[in-house]
């Protein structure tokens, strides 16, 4: 029983030996074959072209799943990078809209300091830091006092033309009364004709009034307003305002002129403080005099009522406020 089992097994071992010896000799000789003539060739286009289907759905899912890895990956990458240029516009934006407001700034610098070339010896620039605005009061308060030399009826200016006058001056601030507080008046004279009248404040910062014109005085819509000089302390030829309107009544003595103000009160953010050079210092009755440009000398000229250029008993003091 032993002896016949091993005799089988010694058979299937010979059989499998034999198939495998023929099998490779067929295999080498197909080998052969198709390397010197190629004739299998044709044959294998056939199977790929058979098998391409199982490949393409055996590689599918892989390819599928890269493609959707590769699309979420570039779309947060698209996100990561619309956020990361989104902000660099928004801060680019930002930047810009500093650039254009210190463009604006040092616009209005320069056009302050131009306004002052020919008649301040000197200037200094401060900025508004609160406002006092009311029925009865239009004043500001400014980073500028005692300590940089400014004294009380100065002359203030902004790129327009006269804003105002100092009025009360601390160590480091100083309160400004624009032209239009109703306590305020400003010797004036016509462009056109060189007519000299007052202007006084409203407390409209919009508007300014010419009380003391007669309705026979020749004013009209457009004119154009500049400080005479008279009283020392605005200088001469200054815009003060343009008249908007002039009104006659037959039945009045004098006429109702409104005043367009040249400054821009309800906007300006730099104002000047302005020291006159001796040349532009003026007294009341219209001659010069000689003048140093320090502030002890220029307080006593600017606090100067212009009584001569004031109508009697109804003009206010020329250029300062009452």
């Amino acid at each position: 029983m032993v002896a016949f089992r091993n005799t089988d097994a010694s058979g299937r071992t010979s059989g499998l030996l034999l198939r495998c010896v023929l099998y490779s000799l067929l295999a080498l000789g197909l080998i052969i074959f198709d390397k010197r003539y190629d004739h299998l060739g044709q044959i294998r286009r056939f199977l790929s072209v058979a098998a391409y289907p199982v490949q393409l759905a055996v590689a599918s899912p892989f390819e599928g799943w890269d493609w959707f890895r590769e699309s979420v990956t570039s779309r947060q990458s698209m996100r990561a990078e619309q956020a990361k240029l989104q902000a660099e516009l928004r801060l680019a934006n930002f930047r810009l809209q500093r650039y254009e407001a210190v463009e604006a700034e040092s616009q209005r610098l320069r056009a302050l300091r131009d306004n002052t070339a020919d008649v301040a010896a000197r200037f200094v620039i401060g900025d508004i830091m609160d406002l006092d605005l009311d029925a009865f009061r239009e004043r500001v308060l400014v980073d500028k006092g005692a300590r940089d030399g400014v004294f009380v009826g100065q002359a203030v200016l902004d790129s327009g033309g006269v804003f105002g006058q100092v009025a009360r001056v601390e160590q480091v601030t100083s309160e400004v009364i624009l032209l239009s507080d109703a306590a305020h008046a400003i010797p004036v004279q016509i462009n056109r004709n060189g007519l000299r009248t007052i202007a006084v404040g409203t407390g409209d910062m919009t508007r300014l009034k010419l009380p003391y014109l007669p309705t026979s005085a020749d004013v009209v819509a457009g004119d154009l307003l500049v400080t005479s000089g008279l009283g020392g302390g605005f200088p001469a030829g200054y815009p003060v305002g343009t008249v908007a309107e002039v009104r006659r009544d037959p039945a009045q003595s004098l006429a109702d002129v409104d005043v367009r103000p040249a400054a821009a009160l309800d906007r300006s953010r730099e104002l000047m403080f302005v020291w006159l050079k001796p040349s532009a210092a003026t007294t009341a009755d219209g001659s010069t005099h000689a003048a140093d440009d320090s502030p002890a000398a220029n307080a006593p000229a600017a606090a100067k009522p212009a009584a001569k250029a004031a109508p009697p008993q109804s003009a206010h003091p020329g250029g300062n406020p009452r």
